[in-house]
């Protein structure tokens, strides 16, 4: 019971690091994307408010929700491993 415990533990210490960078590296991408666009346009008004305007739609994309699949994937193949190495 304890080693179940130890991996859980440390299974979700080592997904919260990946996530972080992951988000961290998606969002800057984004940024420069933004800033390119605005570059290649010359949109209107002021670039740092059109970048700002654009992470916070970002925010709220489908794109930044998928990135919680760092959590889901990992552990449904460990609990299948699990399942199947005991059970099957």
């Amino acid at each position: 019971m304890f080693a179940l415990a130890r991996l859980l533990v440390i299974g979700f210490v080592v997904l919260t690091i990946i996530y972080v960078c992951l988000s961290f590296y998606s969002r800057a991408v984004r940024r420069g994307k933004l800033e390119a666009e605005w570059d290649a346009a010359r949109g209107p008004g002021n670039r740092e408010s059109f970048v700002r305007a654009g992470l916070q739609d970002y925010d709220s994309s489908l794109r930044r929700k998928l990135i919680l699949g760092v959590y889901v994937i990992p552990t449904i193949a460990v609990g299948l491993l699990i399942y199947f190495t005991n059970f099957a």
